[in-house]
C-alpha cells in the first residue's frame, strides 16, 4: 500500500524519446551506452540497475534491478508511451525472473497519467527465487482522460529481478493497430492552455461578491445544465471567457445581466420529463437556497430555478458514480500538472471546482463545522493573493481541512509544502501518549545505544521551542476528521528537519535531559508511518497462552480465515487487532466465523447523480454464517482499535462489533469511512474525499465520530517504558473473566 501511495503521490516525469518513437523498445534490444534506449530508472534507496546479456528470456538483453544488502526501499525501470490511441483496455505483459526477493516484491508495473490508473502487482507480487514466468497487468484505458502511460518493472525490498520481452496491447491488438484517439469537444478547446489571461490585484468588496456569485453559478451550471453534460464544452475555459466581464461589474444588477447573457449562449433548456422531486426520505437534500438568498435579480433567480427543475439526466461528462459502489467519480478534470504555480484565473478555477464538488457530492456536508455557503467568499481573497506556489498549496490545504475528513488532505503535487517539513527524519517513532509526545520505538534498534534516548522519553521541546507550541502551530495545516487522527499525523512529522541534528529536551524519571538527536535520510532508516508491517514469514494469527487466539489484520491474507476457522473454533476467546490497515478485505470473510447469519452492521448513503446534492440512505448490509467452518465460534471476541484504525479498518471494526459476545476496546478511531473519491486541482494537486456515507444500522453516524470503543483503553507512558501492549493485556483480561 505504501508503494502504491508513493507512486500516485509523486507525479514524477519520465518522458523520454519514446514520445517521438514510432516503435517502443519493450524487449530491451536497442541499447546505447549500456542503457536500454527510451528507458528511465528511478526510485529510493541503494539499488543497481543494468542490462544483462547472460540472463535473458529472449533476444540478447534483459533489464535487471538489484538491491544492496539493506534493500529497504524500491527501484523501477519505466518507459513512457504517449496516448495517441483509443480503446477500452490496455494490457501489459512481460516476463520476470527473481532471485532472493524478500521484504517486498518484484513484478511489472503500469501507470496511466494523469493518475487515471495504476498497478504495481503489490497484491500478487513475486517473492523468493523464480524462473522466467509471464505476468500481466490490465487497466481501463480511459483515452479521453489519459495522456501518457508508463510501463516497466519494479523491485520493492531486497533481492534481484530481471524483466524481458514486454508487450503492450489495446483491446488485444498491438499499439500500431489500436484505434485512433477521439477527442471530445471539450478537449479540442485549447485556447487557455498557456494561461487564463485574467488578473486582479486586490479585489474590492463588490468584486469578491461578484466572484462568489460567479463561482456558485458556474458550478451550478456545470452539474445541472444539459448542454454542459454532453462534453462538447470545456467548462474550465468557459469560466475564463466570462471571468473578467463578471468580476469587474460595478453593481449587482450589471453582474446579473452579464450572467444571464452568458447562460443564454448555451441555448434554451427543454422541459425535463424524467426529472423527479427530491425524495422526502432523502438523508441530504440539495441546497439551492443561495439562489434566493444572494440578492440576485428576479430574472436570474427564475432562470436558475428553471434549469434546476429541468436539469441534466443520465450520462454526464463531468460526474458519474463508481461502478457497484456509487461514490462520485469526478471525470475529465484536467489537473494542469504543468502549472506548478497556476495564475490567478486558474487558482480561482481550483477554488470553484473544489467548492462545488463538496457542495453537491460530499456525503458528510452536514457535519462540516463551517457554513459552506460562506466558505467560498472567505477563500476568494486567499486564492487570489497567494503570491507563490507554496501559498497556493497552503490555501488549498486549508479549505480541504475545513471539510473535516481524514481522507481529505494534499496527497500529491504539494512539493513546496512537503519541503517545509524537512528532508531528513528522526531515528525514533513518536506518538501522543497521555497528551505528551513520547518515544515509542526506534526505527533501527541497533542505533539506540548511540542516541542517548529511551522508550517512554517525553519530548518537551525541540530546538528550545515547547512541543505544545509547535503542535498548536501545526494544527491548522493537518486536515482530519477528529483530534485523534490529527495528532497521529502531527506526531509522525513533528521531528523532521533539514539539518543534521535537532536539539531536543526529554523528560525522563522526572528529570529534563538535553539531547542532540541526529537526523537521517529516509533511505537510511527502517522507517514506517504508523506501524511496523509484519515480516513476510510471520503469520497473521497465532495462539496465545490459555487457549486464546490472536489475529492481526496488518498482514492477513484472503486464505487465512479458512485456517483460522479450523484452529480457533474451540478457543476460549479471540483477539482481533485492527490497529492497522487491513491487508485484505475481512468483514465478510472473517465475519462469517464470529457472527450468526443475518447480523446487521452498516447502512450507506449515496449520491443521486440526477439530482446533485441529494443523498439517499440505503438498506442495511449484513454479515454472518458462511461456509468456512462447520462449527461457528461461540466464545468471546475482543476487537482492538485506536487512531491508526481508519477507513476500511473502521468498516471492519463495525462489522465485528455487531457480532454477539464481541467487545471493542481501545480509543477513538480516525473517523473517516467510505470509499474515497479522487479530486484533481490545477497545479497537479491531488486530494480525496470520503465518497459514500457510512452509518450504523440505527442511522447513527461514524464520520468524525469514529468507532467508539465499548471500553476505553489507552497506552500509558509507563507501559511504553516497560514494553507492554496494554490493549492486548486488557483483551486477555476480558476473555479470562
Amino acid at each position: 500500500m505504501r508503494i502504491t501511495i508513493l507512486f500516485l503521490a509523486v507525479f514524477f516525469t519520465c518522458i523520454t524519446s519514446a514520445q517521438q518513437a514510432t516503435s517502443f523498445n519493450l524487449d530491451f534490444e536497442k541499447v546505447s551506452k549500456e542503457t536500454p534506449s527510451q528507458w528511465n530508472n528511478f526510485g529510493n534507496g541503494d539499488y543497481k540497475v543494468s542490462i544483462d546479456s547472460t540472463v535473458v528470456q529472449q533476444g540478447n538483453y534483459s533489464a535487471s534491478i538489484e538491491s544492496s544488502e539493506e534493500g529497504k526501499e524500491f527501484w523501477a525501470w519505466g518507459l513512457t508511451i504517449p496516448v495517441t490511441f483509443g480503446g477500452k483496455k490496455i494490457k501489459l505483459t512481460g516476463y520476470v525472473k527473481t532471485e532472493n526477493v524478500s521484504g517486498g516484491h518484484g513484478g511489472l508495473w503500469m501507470r496511466i497519467d494523469p493518475r487515471v490508473g495504476f498497478d504495481n502487482m503489490q497484491n500478487r507480487g513475486i517473492k523468493g527465487t523464480t524462473e522466467w514466468e509471464k505476468y500481466e497487468i490490465e487497466l481501463d484505458l480511459k483515452p479521453n482522460e489519459a495522456k501518457s502511460i508508463v510501463v516497466g518493472g519494479i523491485l520493492v525490498g531486497k533481492g534481484k529481478i530481471w524483466i524481458d520481452n514486454l508487450k503492450v496491447t489495446i483491446d488485444g491488438k498491438p499499439l500500431d493497430k489500436a484505434p485512433k484517439k477521439e477527442l471530445s469537444g471539450a478537449q479540442k478547446d485549447v485556447e487557455f492552455d498557456t494561461g487564463s489571461q485574467f488578473t486582479i490585484a486586490k479585489p474590492t468588496a463588490q468584486e469578491v461578491k461578484n466572484l462568489a456569485i460567479l463561482g456558485k453559478v458556474w458550478g451550478f451550471l456545470k452539474y445541472h445544465h444539459p448542454a454542459i453534460a454532453k462534453g462538447d464544452i470545456n467548462w474550465d475555459y468557459e469560466l475564463f471567457r466570462v471571468l473578467e466581464d463578471i468580476a469587474f461589474a460595478k453593481a449587482d444588477s450589471e453582474r446579473d445581466k452579464r450572467i444571464l447573457t452568458w447562460i443564454d449562449t448555451y441555448g434554451p433548456v427543454s422541459k425535463c420529463k424524467r426529472c423527479k422531486e427530491t425524495s422526502e426520505d432523502a438523508y441530504l437534500k440539495p441546497n439551492t437556497t443561495w439562489i434566493s438568498s444572494s440578492n440576485l435579480s428576479e430574472e436570474l433567480q427564475e432562470r436558475l430555478h428553471y434549469i434546476y427543475a429541468n436539469r441534466s439526466q443520465g450520462k454526464h461528462y463531468y460526474i458519474e458514480g463508481a461502478p457497484q459502489i456509487g461514490n462520485p467519480v469526478f471525470a475529465h478534470e484536467n489537473p494542469y500538472t504543468d502549472m506548478k504555480y497556476p495564475d490567478t484565473g486558474f487558482r480561482l478555477l481550483s477554488l470553484y471546482r473544489y467548492w462545488n464538488m463538496i457542495h453537491y457530492y460530499f456525503p458528510y456536508k452536514d457535519v462540516i463545522d463551517k457554513d459552506w455557503d460562506v466558505v467560498l467568499k472567505e477563500y476568494i481573497p486567499r486564492f487570489i493573493e497567494a503570491k507563490n506556489e507554496l501559498e497556493y498549496e497552503i490555501a488549498a490545504l486549508q479549505i480541504i481541512g475545513d471539510i473535516k475528513d481524514t481522507h481529505a488532505n494534499l496527497w500529491g503535487g504539494d512539493d513546496q509544502w512537503e519541503e517545509t517539513k524537512g528532508s531528513k527524519y528522526p531515528p525514533v517513532h513518536t506518538r501522543f501518549i497521555e497528551n505528551k509526545l513520547v518515544i515509542v520505538d526506534f526505527y533501527n534498534p541497533e542505533m539506540k545505544p548511540s542516541l542517548g534516548l529511551e522508550l517512554g522519553d517525553v519530548i518537551t521541546a525541540v530546538n528550545d521551542v515547547a512541543t505544545l507550541k509547535i503542535t498548536e502551530d501545526k494544527i491548522p495545516y493537518y486536515p482530519a476528521s477528529n483530534q485523534a487522527a490529527r495528532m497521529r499525523d502531527i506526531s509522525s512529522e513533528i521531528l523532521r528537519g533539514d539539518g543534521d541534528f535537532l536539539d531536543i529536551t526529554v523528560l525522563r524519571t522526572g528529570k529534563e535531559i538535553k539531547v542532540k538527536m541526529p537526523l537521517f535520510e529516509r533511505k537510511d532508516l527502517d522507517i514506517y508511518s504508523w506501524y511496523r508491517t509484519p515480516e513476510d514469514t510471520v503469520k497473521s494469527y497465532k495462539m496465545l497462552a490459555n487457549n486464546i487466539g490472536y489475529i492481526t489484520l496488518a498482514n492477513i491474507t484472503r486464505d487465512d480465515p479458512k485456517e483460522i476457522a479450523k484452529e480457533f473454533v474451540n478457543c476460549k476467546g479471540i483477539i482481533i487487532d485492527i490497529r492497522n490497515y487491513p491487508s485484505a478485505f475481512m468483514p465478510f470473510a472473517l465475519g462469517q466465523f464470529i457472527a450468526p447469519k443475518g447480523t446487521e452492521f452498516v447502512k450507506f448513503t449515496k449520491a443521486n447523480y440526477e439530482n446533485p446534492g441529494e443523498f439517499i440512505m440505503g438498506t442495511t448490509l449484513k454479515i454472518g454464517a458462511g461456509n468456512i467452518a462447520k462449527e461457528k465460534f461461540q466464545g468471546k471476541t475482543v476487537i482492538l482499535v485506536n487512531e491508526l484504525s481508519q477507513s476500511q479498518a473502521e468498516y471492519t471494526a463495525m462489522a465485528f462489533k455487531a457480532a454477539p459476545n464481541s467487545t471493542v476496546i481501545g480509543s477513538t478511531t480516525a473517523g473517516a469511512d467510505g470509499n474515497v473519491s479522487i479530486i484533481f486541482l490545477p497545479g497537479g494537486l491531488r486530494t480525496m474525499i470520503s465518497g459514500i456515507g457510512i452509518f450504523y444500522p440505527d442511522g447513527s453516524p461514524t464520520q468524525r465520530v469514529g468507532i467508539l470503543p465499548d471500553i476505553e483503553v489507552k497506552p500509558t507512558i509507563q507501559g511504553i517504558k516497560e514494553g507492554r501492549d496494554e490493549l492486548i493485556e486488557k483483551a486477555i483480561e476480558i476473555i479470562e473473566n
